[in-house]
């Protein structure tokens, strides 16, 4: 059997293993590791004297993977940025910035669930994770809305809508780990994700709004803060606000010249800087410890994932997979837009039964080389490309294109994690309540992406600029 139609076997092998229920890092890595077996032996015509070779070499290639690749110095971001999230959190900075959102912007139709939307986006410009962000919101924002009368399934989905912002407003884990994997600069991709992030949050409130105004009964406005009530609500949140200005101005030096330091260094510089926050803000040490340990816990899920499927891309790379489906993309005769449309609805269907950084990680060193050979290759200029852009522009786009579709796949049943979230969170709601309550947001979704693909500009315009 040559090695492509044991790379076809073995991934089929692991998507039915991830779609009884096995967790997306022990399936691939356990996919891998019997793909890289499978690949030896076959090497030596499956004789049985070779079989204990082949799983010697296959254990040696895989117990490679996790320290060569995990030690990466840009993967270091992750807890950073996760821990500046928990750390605003058990401070009680995010409370202060949902207050002044909602002393703000609670007078329109929805103004509630509008302000949380915002609220979620400013936290996300210091939290890396999702799943962090519908968390710490769930316990603030939906008590406020259920008090005044909000639907719950609607509140819910709010939240859980709005969490998704942290996968595309910096610092994102996701972003990192996607520069990671297909080897680009993760200051651009970090950049070119904050005018896609603010775009989201405004099409979520204009479709709150419109909700709103055409159902009375679904988000009442709030009235009755006086000016004076809506001035004193900006100095509790400044503090957010500092942090974000301060890893903007480290990683980017908006002065000109060089970068005063790497992301890496950006991310550590926020943490610290909100943890004096946090010590200032009164925070002692059961809040520290707690901060910690949820940190540790998000990071040690992310990383063993990452390894999971780092064992898997090993065994790609022997099975010549990567390649084999670029070429075949780029045998295709329809054109390279309808492609990348049917590549992006087919993360869709995928995220409907994976996590969204199993799912990249699983798909990426597959579709990434096809996407960029539809665009020409690394090196094509913006002349003579297909999609109108040169190779590191078209890396930028792609990746904000998947990062946004990981966005999608975090509310979609029946594995829409921050749903899972939510509910966890809240006694009160069941999962199946959060996912009726997420269901408009889909369409919010889908007129994103699609303005995305029509106008690379939104997404290509500040990283053009670095």
């Amino acid at each position: 059997m040559e090695p492509i139609d044991i790379g076809l076997w073995v991934t089929g092998g692991m998507l039915v293993l991830v779609i009884l229920g096995m967790r997306v890092a022990f399936a691939a890595g356990l996919a891998g590791m019997l793909g890289l077996i499978w690949i030896f032996w076959a090497k030596k015509d499956y004789g049985l004297d070779d079989f204990g070779w082949a799983l010697g070499v296959a254990v040696k290639t895989a117990g490679q993977v996790p320290h060569s690749k995990v030690s990466s110095q840009a993967l270091s971001l992750i807890p950073t940025f996760i821990l500046i999230g928990y750390l605003a959190y058990y401070a009680g900075l995010t409370k202060a910035l949902f207050e002044a959102a909602k002393r703000w912007i609670a007078w329109v139709p929805g103004g509630l669930a509008v302000s949380t939307v915002f609220a979620t986006a400013g936290f996300a410009a210091v939290s890396g994770a999702s799943v962090a962000t519908s968390a710490v919101f769930a316990r603030i924002a939906i008590p406020e809305m259920l008090k005044i009368g909000y639907n719950k399934q609607f509140a819910a989905g709010v939240v859980a809508a709005g969490g998704t912002l942290a996968s595309l407003i910096p610092p994102s884990a996701i972003l990192v780990i996607y520069a990671i994997i297909v080897e680009q600069d993760v200051g651009k991709l970090l950049l070119a994700g904050f005018i896609p992030g603010a775009f989201s949050a405004l099409v979520y409130a204009g479709l709150i709004i419109g909700i709103a105004v055409t159902f009375k009964t679904v988000g009442p406005p709030v009235r009755g803060f006086t000016w004076r009530e809506r001035f004193a609500s900006l100095p509790p949140a400044l503090p957010i606000v500092f942090v974000v200005v301060t890893i903007i101005c480290f990683v980017y030096n908006p002065f000109g010249g060089d970068a005063w330091g790497t992301p890496t260094e950006g991310g550590a510089i926020g943490a610290f800087v909100v943890f004096l926050m946090a010590l200032w803000q009164g925070m002692r040490w059961p809040q520290l410890r707690d901060a910690l340990l949820e940190t540790a816990k998000l990071s040690v899920m992310i990383f063993t994932i990452i390894w999971g499927v780092l064992i898997y891309v090993r065994f790609l790379g022997f099975a010549d997979l990567p390649s084999a489906f670029s070429d075949w993309i780029t045998s295709l005769t329809m054109s390279p837009m309808v492609i990348l449309i049917c590549i992006l609805l087919a993360y869709a269907v995928l995220g409907m039964f994976m996590d969204a950084i199993g799912m990249l990680l699983l798909t990426l060193p597959v579709v990434y080389p096809a996407v960029m050979a539809l665009n020409g290759g690394e090196a094509v200029s913006a002349a003579d490309s297909a999609f109108g852009m040169s190779g590191p522009m078209c890396a930028i786009w792609f990746g904000i294109l998947v990062v946004k579709m990981a966005e999608f796949c975090l509310i979609t049943p029946p594995i829409g994690l921050n749903c899972f979230v939510v509910a966890g969170v809240r006694d009160d709601l069941s999962v199946q309540d959060v996912f009726k309550g997420v269901t408009p947001f889909f369409l919010a979704d889908a007129v994103t992406i699609a303005l995305l693909v029509a106008f690379p500009g939104i997404v290509l315009w500040l990283p053009s600029l670095a």
